[in-house]
């Protein structure tokens, strides 16, 4: 286990625990994660997840301000953004782009060791299943900057695809970092609902 995949994977953990909790927090612990984890992929051939941390970076910076800024009407007690639900087109919308983004973005990585030989030396890794994860995380973030519930279960589909490749690329702790992700997402789908229905409570 390398130094970039310890630190990256405990940074990873802890940001994800703090969005599960709905804290602010969450953001800056992440750009610490998608650092480390850029060069961390870029050692194990996962091109894909490593052009993902670059969006990583530059969303963290965004859900951060998001969270902090919202509208009134958007306030929670902590007045901070509310969590909320997606509308049904908006899920069919999703669904179409993530598809298509796959089939694009799996394409290129399939041949990016070709076309960009001396970046690249050699051929992707899992070109489209990394490809889906790329993708619907790109997806799933923005969700995650505007507090939809949806985006835990986009975050557990999500988690295990990742687990078995990280898994099977031999980066072990991230595979079981991954793994507990799944838990985590669960936990952040039951805690946001259940912040949800708060806000719809009568006070006593």
């Amino acid at each position: 286990m390398s130094y970039l995949e310890f630190f990256g994977t405990i940074a990873g953990a802890v940001a994800i625990w703090l969005s599960a909790r709905a804290i602010v927090w969450s953001w800056p612990v992440g750009i610490i994660n998608v650092v480390l984890f850029f060069f961390l992929f870029y050692q194990v051939q996962l091109y894909p997840d490593m052009f993902l941390q670059v969006f990583f970076f530059i969303t963290n910076l965004m859900g951060w301000w998001r969270w902090t800024h919202p509208k009134t009407f958007e306030e929670d007690r902590k007045r901070e953004l509310r969590v909320s639900y997606m509308k049904r087109n908006q899920l069919l919308m999703i669904f179409a782009v993530g598809l298509v983004g796959t089939i694009a973005f799996g394409t290129l990585a399939e041949n990016i060791h070709e076309i960009f030989p001396r970046l690249f030396p050699k051929p992707s890794a899992f070109p489209y299943l990394d490809s889906f994860v790329t993708v619907m995380s790109i997806i799933t973030t923005f969700l995650m900057i505007n507090k939809k519930i949806e985006s835990w279960i986009f975050w557990i589909l999500i988690d295990v695809i990742a687990t078995y490749m990280y898994f099977a690329k031999g980066i072990k702790f991230v595979g079981l970092e991954y793994a507990a992700f799944c838990l985590i997402a669960a936990f952040g789908l039951w805690n946001w609902t259940r912040e949800y229905r708060s806000y719809t409570k009568s006070p006593s």
